[in-house]
Order: C-alpha cells, then sequence, then structure tokens
C-alpha cells in the first residue's frame, strides 16, 4: 500500500537506512532520498537498496509527504528547526531519537505535523552497512504526540509503523524519558562499567556470561555520550535506583546472609522471565 510519494531521510545510519530499506521493500512510498553527515553511509545505503538518490541539500525536503530526522540525537532539533521553512503544510515530520522532551517541546509548537518515534529496534551495529529491511518487524515503536500534534498526522503514523510490522503505544514525551532510562538507557551505561571493570589479561578467561552481559558496550561510545547527556537526569535517577539494589546484594553478601541473598537472586530471577 503506498502511502506517500516522496520520503526523505536525514540520516541513513542503521536505523534511518532500514527504514529506506523497509519502506521500498514494502512499497509504502514512491522515491526515498537520503541525506546523511556522512556522505559515505548515504552511498552504502544507496548500494545498498535503502535510498533512491542521494540529497544534495536540505531543498531536497521541499516536496515531501514525509521526513524522517534519523541523526543522533543531539542534531534532531537542529535539523528540524532547519527544514521547517522548506517542507509544505502537509508534510509528516517525524523522528527516531532515543530521547523526546526535549525535542517534541521544541519541534511540536513549529511543526503541526511533527510526531515523536522511537522504535526498539536498534543494535550495537551502526551505519549504512548494517542495514536490515525487517529490523522493525516484530518490534514496539513508541509514540510520543504533544498536545497539539495533528490527529491526521498521528493516525497516518501509527498506520506507517504497523504496515511496517511494528507494534505502537503513546507516552507522553516525559513519560518516555523517564522509562526508557531504567529499560535502554541504564543496561548501556552499565555494561560499559562492567567491561570497564574487567583486567584485560583476564578477557580470554571469560565464558560467553561476560559476552553476553555486556553487549551493549560494542554500541558506538560518541552515539551513547549524546543519548546519557541528553536525558541525564532521568540516568542519574535510575543509576540511584541500581546503587540501592546493588548496595543490598553488596551487603547481604558482606554480612554471610545467605538467605538475604538468594531471595534477591529469587526475585531477580522472577522478574527476569517476564520479560520472555
Amino acid at each position: 500500500m503506498k502511502m506517500f510519494g516522496k520520503v526523505v531521510i536525514i540520516g541513513t545510519g542503521l536505523i534511518g537506512g532500514s527504514l529506506g530499506l523497509a519502506l521500498k521493500k514494502q512499497r509504502l512510498c514512491g522515491r526515498v532520498i537520503g541525506l546523511s553527515r556522512r556522505r559515505e553511509n548515504a552511498v552504502l545505503a544507496q548500494k545498498n537498496g535503502a535510498i533512491d538518490e542521494i540529497a544534495g541539500s536540505l531543498e531536497a525536503v521541499s516536496e515531501a509527504d514525509l521526513v524522517v530526522l534519523a541523526t543522533p540525537v543531539d542534531k534532531i532539533i537542529d535539523f528540524g528547526l532547519r527544514i521547517r521553512g522548506k517542507i509544505r503544510k502537509d508534510c509528516i515530520v517525524i523522528d527516531v531519537g532515543s530521547t523526546k522532551e526535549t525535542i517534541v517541546s521544541k519541534l511540536s509548537p513549529l511543526i503541526p505535523n511533527f510526531v515523536g518515534c522511537h522504535p526498539l529496534a536498534g543494535s550495537e551495529k551502526r551505519g549504512a552497512a548494517n542495514l536490515k529491511e525487517n529490523i522493525f518487524k516484530g518490534s514496539l515503536c513508541i509514540l510520543t504526540p504533544a498536545d497539539r500534534t495533528s490527529k491526521r498526522a498521528l493516525s497516518t503514523v501509527k498506520l506507517f509503523w504497523k504496515e511496517l510490522g511494528a507494534r505502537t503505544v503513546e507516552l507522553s514525551a516525559k513519560k518516555h524519558d523517564q522509562v526508557l532510562a531504567l529499560t535502554s538507557h541504564l543496561p548501556h551505561f552499565l555494561a560499559f562499567s562492567l567491561i570497564n571493570s574487567v583486567p584485560e589479561g583476564c578477557l580470554r578467561l571469560s565464558s560467553n556470561g561476560l559476552k553476553d552481559t555486556t553487549r551493549l558496550s560494542a554500541s558506538d561510545p560518541e552515539l551513547w555520550s549524546e543519548i546519557f547527556f541528553s536525558n541525564r537526569a532521568n540516568l542519574l535517577a535510575a543509576l540511584t535506583v541500581f546503587e540501592i539494589k546493588l548496595t543490598a546484594l553488596k551487603l547481604a553478601l558482606k554480612n554471610n546472609d545467605r538467605k538475604k541473598l538468594a531471595g534477591i537472586l529469587r526475585q531477580a530471577q522472577t522478574k527476569r522471565k517476564l520479560l520472555g
């Protein structure tokens, strides 16, 4: 089902490029135009079939039906501001950033058809070399509409993600950032810390447990530094909760309290099973 004529994706890395690939494979649009800070990403995205052509400038958005802001989170607002005077009034604009409150508060008043989106379909891998056309199939995408968000745009965006195989839920941008601090940003933060706690000389003696637990630490440092800072207050609050839990576990071990330690581990095991 064709939903859009022209789609422009600003940022052709893993998520942006995979989105272009999925759009084309599902025939949801006529043309996909890509624009990237790293031209090699755009060239590779075109070679891999994710985009039809590479834009020479932001003027490419002028006749777009949909614009996707898929840059690193610290660049999304800037690009949103730069395109607002170039897009048609009926053009829908979405972002796919990992944090939402600041982005939504800045862009929603200026772009009536802006809908904040966060597809939970990423990977520790990055760039157009790792594109996956089915990356959104069976995934969850969080939508963060504001009070002034166009109902038409929101309805279209919901259908858009459904056609890509994703389920959608709506949260306020503030609630999104609070929740993701616990479910995504904290795990990444801890994975970086955990691998740095293990001396290099011990790595060759490690089991798959260490590799599995620290998989997220293979993520792009620059990208995640910006995500951490963009959700700084919520991440610090999440770290405080973690420190309390870690201290309780540490005290049970220090005090030789086997019952307490086992109880904490059982509680964790039960909660982990809820993830499926």
